[in-house]
């Protein structure tokens, strides 16, 4: 029979005020940095794995011990934070971008925290009875490659192998750089080469999250998304510029030859490109979530059996056996519902709360069960919430709620759903990382609520923070996934959209497929601008670098992490400068002297070898 690190019996200090209050702390840390970084390239990454190694420098020196299980309630209540941001960054500022457009009003911070609460407590409950099925009965078939990883760090920090430096000290570069080339302005943030003969450019951006992005994602997805970025900009683009001449092509109002005289080749991304990309990450999302349809299946058709199976023989009902009641989680589950029912400003109404309860649970169990396949960072949320648009929208419209305000119902059923799968698979991972350690579910179930709590009543925040400062859909913050859902609900309900470049999107998307090429990635890097998949592409060779000389890896996804959580919390503390007045203007300007100083490209290409050469430093002393 299994046994946890911490044996049943054993009384360890486990939900403290120390614990939950530095949980809370990263919490909102890791939910600022990943919305930053997901409305910056689309894409987020699992704060778990640093969350565990902070909260075990946190207990270190606040406390002075060793104590895992606090340890772990820390990365269990931080690690919500990144998950549900994850969620609401997919489909909440597509509201934003519609109310700049002056079609509906700008959420309140309030409206975005009902929205967040509801699809972060209904993701917990979900998969709370899921806990025995999914976690205990096959502790031995469902791997959970993300909780168990942070279990095996977590043990070997209460084995004196204390990593937590590996990500500070990246975290403070991070944090330098950015600062550097967006807060002071010395440096580019992007070395750019315009290729006249073909009519485009191509380019480098130099930003710490990019590179540790790649490094995570590893060599192979890197490479596939900067494949996406060249397809883009050396073949697409110049193809537009070489026949579109001196014609109007729609949606754009001028001729093509006067965008990239004005606008380079960044104003052709702008007004056809990215359609072109967002058909081909909806395909490929919705490619994802159909190749998955018999798995996606199964998962939920032997969840259920296990769900109303019998309990295993010799299993224990002490200590690491505790969990909310099943009377505590309807209850939960009942106000929640009247809540979304009776509140006027989350706009889905009886019809929404029923498709969100329904379609909820079941991408709740489908996102654990996945989680615990392939790990909580390879969920098809996208697929899943382009899907749930679809038919949200497509049920309102029969029902004769159009317009932008049957556009704001299908948003809300949106984002209340993607919100629930990312939270359904964090808990997950969260649960079996203390199933390992011998944790007590019931005060990590708590713990995840804390932190959905209090992350949704600041990521309303920070959302307005990022916006003010520059903008939803800008190029600082191209909201990818958030544009693309707010496509797909224009085009079911009607609106105007270039369907013949999202046509070519999706057309691209099903080449890719029958090239047995990975879709999304691909799909991602002919979205974004190339600078952005480039700057990806290399923090993914020094993946492989780091791979073949037998580096470690560890500490360079540890370095990588700090990277990414750095950046995000100086672009957040950058976007407030930029609101705070200061000698007629704003203290963001005062600060920016390399607008008189500028280094240009070359302190851009010396920032870009400082973030390389601090992984590189990492995975060195790792292997030391």
């Amino acid at each position: 029979m299994f046994e946890p690190y911490i044996k049943d019996e054993e009384k360890k200090p486990e939900f403290t005020v120390t614990s939950i209050v530095s949980g809370i702390l990263l919490a909102v840390l890791f939910g600022a940095s990943n919305a930053y970084l997901g409305l910056k390239v689309g894409m987020t990454v699992s704060a778990s794995i640093p969350a565990a190694v902070l909260g075990m420098g946190i207990i270190r020196v606040l406390c002075k011990r060793k104590s895992i299980l606090e340890s772990n309630m820390i990365q269990t209540i931080g690690s919500a934070g990144e998950s549900l941001a994850a969620g609401v960054i997919f489909t909440v500022p597509a509201i934003f971008i519609w109310a700049k457009e002056g079609r509906t009003h700008t959420p309140g911070i309030l409206e975005i925290a009902g929205i967040a609460l509801a699809g972060g407590i209904l993701g917990i409950l979900f998969m709370i009875p899921l806990r025995k099925a999914l976690i205990v009965r096959e502790h031995e078939r469902l791997p959970f490659p993300e909780g168990t990883a942070c279990s095996k760090v977590l043990m070997a920090g209460e084995e004196n192998k204390n990593e937590s430096s590996f990500v500070f000290l990246p975290m403070g570069i991070a944090a330098a750089a950015k600062w550097i080339t967006d807060g002071l302005k010395l440096a580019s943030g992007e070395v750019n080469v315009v290729l006249r003969s073909l009519g485009t450019e191509f380019g480098v951006s130099v930003y710490p999250a990019l590179s540790g992005v790649g490094y995570i994602c590893g060599v192979r997805i890197s490479a596939i998304m900067f494949a996406g970025g060249v397809f883009a900009w050396l073949v697409l683009i110049p193809l537009i510029g070489i026949f579109g001449g001196n014609t109007i092509l729609y949606p754009a109002d001028i001729p093509v030859y006067e965008i990239w005289n004005t606008k380079g080749a960044a104003g052709i991304w702008n007004d056809y490109i990215r359609y072109i990309g967002a058909g081909a990450v909806a395909a490929g999302g919705m490619i994802s979530l159909i190749k998955s349809l018999p798995m996606l299946v199964g998962i939920f058709r032997d969840s259920m059996k296990a769900l109303t199976g019998k309990k295993t023989e010799g299993m224990k009902e002490g200590r690491t056996s505790q969990e909310l009641s099943m009377k505590v989680i309807v209850g939960i589950i009942v106000l929640v519902a009247a809540f979304l029912i009776v509140t006027p400003q989350i706009p889905v109404g009886i019809t929404g709360t029923i498709l969100i309860l329904i379609f909820g649970f079941f991408f709740a169990v489908v996102a654990a069960r996945m989680a615990g396949l392939v790990g909580s960072s390879n969920n098809p949320i996208s697929g899943m919430t382009i899907a749930t648009l679809l038919l949200s929208a497509g049920i309102l419209k029969l029902s004769g709620n159009t317009g932008i305000g049957g556009m704001l119902s299908a948003m809300a059923i949106g984002s209340v759903i993607a919100i629930i799968a990312a939270i359904a698979g964090d808990t997950s991972q969260d649960l079996k990382t203390g199933y390992l350690l011998g944790a007590t579910p019931k005060r990590q179930q708590i713990g995840e609520l804390i932190g959905v709590i209090v992350s949704a009543l600041t990521i309303g925040g920070v959302l307005y923070l990022l916006n003010a400062a520059w903008g939803f859909g800008s190029k600082e913050l191209a909201a990818p996934q958030a544009t693309l859902m707010k496509m797909i609900v224009e085009g079911v309900m009607g609106g105007k959209l270039p369907w013949s470049l999202i046509w070519i999107g999706v057309f691209i998307a099903i080449t890719a497929q029958l090239l047995a090429v990975p879709i999304l990635p691909f799909a991602i890097g002919l979205y974004l601008p190339v600078q952005t998949s480039a700057c990806i592409m290399i923090g993914g060779l020094l993946r492989a670098y780091t791979e073949k000389r037998g580096l470690s890896v560890s500490r360079g996804i540890l370095c990588s992490s700090g990277l990414i959580a750095g950046e995000g919390l100086m672009g957040v503390l950058l976007a407030v400068f930029e609101l705070i007045p200061f000698q007629q203007g704003t203290l963001a300007e005062w600060f920016a002297i390399g607008t008189r100083f500028h280094t240009g490209w070359i302190g851009g290409i010396l920032v870009l070898l400082g973030l390389t050469g601090t992984i590189l430093v990492c995975v060195r002393k790792g292997d030391a």
